[in-house]
């Protein structure tokens, strides 16, 4: 289904209520899309948001399976391959989980979403530099991810460029929407405190 279409939009507005919403509001977004993929049996989005539902469960070996069956359906569908690696980073498995990542970026190379998850592992194991790389390809491909300015600004304050991430953070505060979020815009205006007094040698 890619992108786009009434399945894309409402992948969309799940990923945001994971990323900066509510489980409640998760679960309701997931069960409905599960709903329509079997009134319009497109078994590709049914084992998708089965998978999602999963997730937010926490049962994280069942919705691998059922991402696996996804990808059977829908082998360019970039976002199974990408929620696939997710899990396996859940369980551990963070080999397994680079994979994943570069077989949905071949499998779909214009999805932002998966680019910027990639650059979230490198940044979490340390590997900053390349972290990096993947946020700039996501965010060219979709300037305006809050999120990614905000993995971007972490990544860039790990390698000490304080100018860079206080940018980054000033970004993510423009972008994210008005009355979303009060606590991530909280944390993030702390933090470009933190930067300002850093920069100017208190």
């Amino acid at each position: 289904m890619g992108r786009h279409g009434e399945f894309g939009c409402l992948r969309s507005r799940l990923d945001e209520a994971i990323t900066y919403g509510t489980k409640t509001e998760a679960v309701r977004l997931a069960n409905k899309a599960l709903k329509k993929a079997k009134q319009e049996n497109i078994f590709a989005e049914i084992e998708y948001f089965k998978g999602q539902i999963q997730i937010l469960k926490e049962n994280f070996n069942s919705a691998i399976e059922h991402f696996d069956a996804a990808i059977r359906y829908n082998p360019k569908d970039g976002a199974a391959y990408n929620d696939r690696a997710l899990c396996m980073v859940e369980i551990g498995i963070i080999d397994g989980a680079f994979e994943y990542f570069d077989k949905g970026i071949s499998a779909e190379p214009d999805y932002a979403t998966i680019y910027h998850n990639k650059g979230w592992l490198l940044n979490n194991i340390g590997r900053h530099t390349e972290a990096m790389v993947y946020f700039k390809k996501a965010l060219k491909l979709e300037p305006g991810r809050a999120v990614t300015y905000d993995n971007l600004a972490d990544a860039l304050y790990n390698l000490e460029d304080y100018k860079g991430a206080l940018k980054a953070y000033r970004r993510v505060i423009v972008l994210l929407k008005p009355g979303r979020c009060p606590g991530i815009k909280k944390q993030i205006k702390n933090q470009i405190k933190h930067l300002e007094k850093k920069l100017n040698g208190y």
